[in-house]
């Protein structure tokens, strides 16, 4: 593995953000209700193209590392479980956590930064996104100055002062820091199988989150990073991160797959488990509810004439 860099200079997400607009909701906005377990009005083949993406990649990202079903009898309030059923992972509680967040320089579509999320999700991580879309637009410039290229996906380890491209490399390293060690990485993350059923699953989702949406706001990327709850695999996160990539809007995804110990940090902040579930601190929203969700960011994102109701 190469030798990892040392980490040069702040992101823009760290500048300081005193001048930007302020931001403003429709007149008409309100959080929406969570519907557990129910297809949003007209997000069908979205979600449709979502399962398809999931079963080409065999499921992976679905679970944390050494992922351990159990039964939970009569569990303590604030914790997760699902009809009396509560998994865990038999090794991540005795691994080393981040302090921070680790900074991922990636977009959406990207079969070599599907991986890597796929492995910070094994991993039960919480990592900052900072979109590239296409590697050439949203944080492409900067990372162009802390790497030297503009390449796909790059990694920022704040805790240890590591960064480095090159998927496999990044993957092995956060196996190796914050898990049980690269032997343990599962062999669908790995070689040209993994490459191809991810590009696959790009083609399923038509690339979306590859470009940037030309009417999202050119200062989205000096904004605070917005808050995701989700995992890699759902179909109903997925158009969330999508349209975060294409609005170049920094975000942290606060991993929770099957074991996640993420799950009970969620239904101790908002009273249940349910993905995706945002929240915004340059505005205060929180919501669930992936079309809601969407349906916000664009009202709050871009300059449409709705987002200037």
């Amino acid at each position: 593995m190469p030798r990892p860099r040392s980490i040069p200079g702040a992101t823009a997400v760290e500048m300081n953000a005193d001048d930007l607009p302020p931001l403003k909701l429709p007149k008409t906005f309100e959080v929406p209700e969570p519907r557990p377990l129910t297809v949003p009005d007209g997000q069908l083949l979205s979600t449709l193209t979502g399962s398809v993406a999931l079963a080409l990649r065999f499921g992976s990202g679905i679970f944390v590392c050494d992922w351990r079903p159990g039964i939970s009898l009569g569990s303590k309030e604030g914790t997760y479980s699902l009809f009396g059923f509560r998994d865990t992972s038999a090794s991540l509680g005795s691994c080393k956590r981040p302090v921070q967040p680790i900074r991922l320089y990636e977009y959406e579509a990207s079969p070599y930064c599907r991986k890597v999320r796929e492995v910070c999700g094994m991993l039960d991580l919480s990592v900052t996104m900072l979109p590239c879309p296409s590697a050439r637009e949203g944080f492409a410039g900067e990372l162009k100055e802390l790497g030297g290229k503009m390449q796909v996906p790059y990694m920022v380890d704040p805790n240890t002062g590591a960064a480095m491209y090159e998927s496999e490399d990044i993957m092995d390293y956060l196996f190796d820091t914050y898990g049980p060690g690269r032997d343990a990485i599962p062999w669908i993350t790995k070689g040209p199988f993994a490459l191809w059923t991810s590009a696959f699953a790009a083609i399923a989702r038509g690339f979306r989150g590859s470009k940037r949406d030309p009417k999202a706001l050119p200062e989205n990327e000096r904004r605070q990073p917005l808050e995701l709850w989700g995992y890699e695999g759902s179909p109903f996160v997925r158009p969330v991160r999508e349209r975060l990539n294409e609005l170049a809007l920094p975000h942290t995804v606060v991993f929770c797959a099957r074991g996640s110990s993420n799950r009970d940090r969620m239904v101790e902040k908002a009273g249940r488990f349910q993905v995706p579930f945002l929240v915004d601190p340059n505005t205060g929203v929180e919501l669930f509810e992936s079309d809601a969700i969407v349906d916000y960011l664009d009202a709050v994102y871009t300059s449409t004439p709705d987002a200037e109701q």
